[in-house]
């Protein structure tokens, strides 16, 4: 059954942090029925609802149809679109965490980050639609239920494996009049590549320099010169798996990114504030496929490596 444009959808967001929310809020402020799956900011939520502080979009207080300790609480059947924004970390089991909530008209939408991340949902569930989608957005939670958005909220999806389905092109069209602009893509998979060029690159120097912004790691010759190097290698891996990525977009990348106002990247605020961090869906899968198709990629094995080190550091700290 396809969702009829008239019909207001039933939108649940599982991963309701900065990223979930603020499109969660989005899609509520063209009615949509939005629920939340939130535990560690259940009852300010509950209470309060979210605070969305936008200069793009304007402020405003979302409050969710319902708000979730887990999907299985989901009430009034299934929803029309299941997002999933979860970190991709190791441990977590995201088909476990939505399957009770996934119905047969369910289409399931990943907002997460990283490489070579869906199959893992597409042989979970088989029978639905899968829409992978990337986002570029500088956002982030500044409170409890309090949620600042920075800069950008574009939006990159299309159904895995490939093709942009009707299911597709509503979602896009929703968030449109929501004030947020999605490109549709035949080939998201490719797309996942090259926002890979951007991520695997500067997530894990930011933390190796010692929480770097932009700023500082495009301001030395040396620091554009070693971004420009990884970012060739994960060119030569896409290529490699049969995704070649655009001319001219490591230029438009790092030129972007310096006329940016300096921030830290995600990664780095994970690490600066002892939170998990997507080392392996954003630098491990890349480098995994590096290997896998014979790449010689010494930058990109040099940033992995050093990263690794990081981790075991953190967790014997930890205990």
């Amino acid at each position: 059954m396809t969702q009829s444009m008239n019909t207001k959808s039933r939108v649940l967001v599982v991963g309701a942090g900065a990223i979930g929310s603020f499109y969660g809020a989005v899609l509520a402020s063209q009615g949509a029925e939005v629920s939340v799956v939130c535990r560690s900011e259940f009852d300010v939520v509950r209470d309060h609802g979210f605070a969305i502080e936008s200069d793009k979009l304007g402020n405003q207080v979302f409050r969710p149809t319902q708000v979730l300790r887990s999907a299985e609480d989901y009430q009034g059947g299934s929803p029309d679109y299941l997002i999933v924004s979860v970190k991709v970390v190791e441990g977590v089991d995201r088909a476990a965490l939505i399957r009770s909530a996934v119905g047969p008209d369910t289409a399931i939408v990943l907002i997460e980050n990283g490489v070579e991340i869906e199959a893992e949902i597409a042989e979970a569930f088989p029978e639905n639609e899968l829409i992978s989608a990337l986002a570029f957005i500088q956002v982030s939670r500044v409170g409890p239920g309090r949620v600042r958005h920075h800069a950008f909220g574009d939006l990159s999806f299309g159904n895995y494996p490939s093709g942009i389905s009707d299911r597709c092109r509503q979602l896009a069209n929703q968030l449109k009049d929501g004030g947020i602009k999605s490109m549709l893509s035949e080939n998201v998979v490719t797309a996942r590549w090259e926002k890979c060029a951007w991520n695997a690159v500067f997530n894990p120097i930011s933390v190796l320099g010692g929480v770097l912004d932009t700023d500082a790691i495009l301001s030395p010759p040396e620091g554009e010169a070693l971004v420009r190097q990884a970012m060739r290698e994960v060119g030569d891996i896409a290529a490699a798996t049969g995704h070649p990525l655009r001319d001219g977009l490591f230029d438009q990348y790092v030129d972007g990114t310096r006329k940016a106002p300096p921030y830290k990247t995600s990664m780095a605020l994970d690490y600066e504030n002892g939170r998990p961090m997507e080392i392996e869906v954003i630098l491990g899968n890349t480098v995994r496929a590096g290997r896998r198709e014979k790449v010689a990629i010494p930058a990109l094995e040099a940033l992995y490596a050093l990263m690794k080190m990081v981790e075991f550091r953190l967790k014997k700290e930890q205990g």
